[in-house]
């Protein structure tokens, strides 16, 4: 009874919008909608600068949570670096503060909660919805959405329309518009003012460039940051609007440990008959992964997961993103059946799941301001970046090297593996941090010596300190 009740409300919901949508037609509806855009505005705080970035997002649920696009936010960036988080209504120039909550690995996006105070002025683009499923696209449907102008001009909103040329897998299933129709992260609608899609980063567009000193065009790309043709249709959002992280670092994230997952050649695809389907093959399994204790080898090439073989992607290179997903969705802990092909036998590997070791940007950082860098704790991914095993002394990497120090003068370079301080190994990130703080406290020390590693070669930095 309580579900047949809410399915009327709804229905009643969508068509009293219908209703508006004929007495007013678009301006009508473009004025409850932008009830569920925003600007994000925040700093993010390094050692040298405070550097502010706009992004734009949209409301998804009643508490003020907000998603953004997966480039909104830099991975390398350290959450206690995201400061003075504020959301911005369209058209008002006033910031409202705002919480980061993490990134979801599964969909990319980054989601924030605006505070209390500013509720009564969001509108969920879930209200937009109507009843039942998310509706279903078809080529040349009118489409509109949202677009914001700049912070000096008090994110102001725009319109944008135009008619859909193309729904494709990417994986997600994504529609594409001949021309802009949205600004990155914000809504697109029907002609009925329906949710249909959240707006994609922008595709480049490539154009022939003619100057009377050439005989002929060069190819130049074109990328429109502000605006975009492309947008996830609703039915690859609203399904996942809920998934908040548990963390700023956005855990629990379920790893597998294939490395270097790359989609199979079609001319060997050809040979093998398995034109009608796509797969990834695996360049390197991780030591101590889930892969590993399952059985998975290099070259291996995953066809399929859970019994279902994977399907067929053009172009090929989304096969990798469409099985990095399959693993993002789910949690420590759950298993997985992954057929491979190893070279003409077909294989079934159950794996189970782990949390994913720690990430770079959950890293421990610190700052010595009289040697001029930034050391990072050194993590599972730089091991495996630099081929080396993750249970050995590990030393630290130079995050950030400041101009004009004595590090920089000395040849330091961001992502240096600093191996050794003044000629003894470094354990651990506690041991290079105790000895670093040693030598900026000492007025005396005229330098120290870093023994560093960047890529294959190594070197010995003698740091003067004055």
């Amino acid at each position: 009874m309580k579900h047949t009740a809410l399915i009327i409300a709804a229905a009643a919901c969508l068509a009293g919008t219908r209703a508006r949508a004929s007495a007013g037609g678009l301006p009508a509806l473009w004025q409850e909608r932008i009830k569920c855009t925003v600007a994000v505005e925040y700093v993010t705080e390094t050692e040298l600068e405070r550097r502010p970035t706009i992004a734009y997002g949209t409301v998804v649920d009643s508490a003020g949570t907000i998603i953004l696009p997966s480039a909104a936010i830099d991975l390398r960036i350290a959450p206690r670096q995201i400061r003075d988080l504020k959301v911005h209504v369209p058209g008002d120039p006033e910031g409202y503060p705002a919480e980061y909550l993490g990134r979801d690995a599964f969909t990319g996006w980054h989601f924030v909660r605006a505070s209390s105070t500013i509720l009564n002025r969001l509108v969920p683009v879930t209200a937009f919805n109507g009843p039942g499923e998310a509706r279903e696209l078809g080529l040349a449907d009118e489409v509109w959405g949202i677009g914001l102008r700049n912070k000096d001009e008090d994110f102001t909103p725009y319109i944008l329309q135009s008619h859909v040329a193309l729904i494709q897998m990417l994986p997600q299933r994504t529609a594409i518009a001949q021309q802009e129709v949205a600004g990155p992260g914000l809504p697109v609608f029907d002609r009925e003012g329906r949710f249909v899609g959240l707006g994609a980063s922008s595709f480049g567009q490539t154009f022939l460039e003619f100057s009377g000193a050439e005989r002929g065009g060069a190819p130049i790309m074109l990328v429109n940051l502000e605006e975009s043709s492309a947008f996830l249709v609703a039915g690859e959002v609203l399904p996942y609007i809920a998934r908040i992280p548990g963390s700023v670092f956005g855990r629990p994230l379920a790893w597998l440990g294939a490395y270097g997952l790359e989609p199979m050649d079609r001319e060997v695809a050809t040979f093998l008959k398995l034109e009608s389907q796509s797969g990834a093959v695996v360049s390197e399994v991780l030591e101590g992964s889930p892969a590993e204790k399952a059985g998975m080898k290099a070259r291996d090439i995953i066809l399929g997961v859970d019994g279902k073989p994977l399907p067929r992607f053009r172009p090929d290179r989304v096969v990798v993103d469409y099985v990095e997903r399959l693993i993002a969705a789910r949690a420590p802990g759950d298993a997985m059946v992954i057929s491979v092909l190893r070279g003409s036998s077909r294989v079934d590997l159950k794996a189970s799941l782990q949390e994913e070791p720690r990430l770079v940007r959950e890293a421990d950082r610190m700052y010595f301001e009289k040697i001029g860098f930034t050391a990072r704790e050194f993590v599972y991914g730089d091991a495996i970046a630099r081929h080396t095993r993750a249970d050995e002394p590990s030393g630290v990497v130079a995050h950030l090297v400041k101009p004009n120090s004595p590090a920089d003068i000395a040849g330091l370079r961001p992502d240096d593996w600093v191996k050794e301080i003044d000629g003894a190994s470094i354990p651990s990130f506690a041991a290079a941090a105790a000895k670093l703080s040693e030598i900026e406290k000492d007025p005396h020390r005229a330098e120290t010596v870093f023994l560093v590693s960047r890529g294959s070669d190594t070197a010995v930095l003698r740091i003067k300190l004055r």
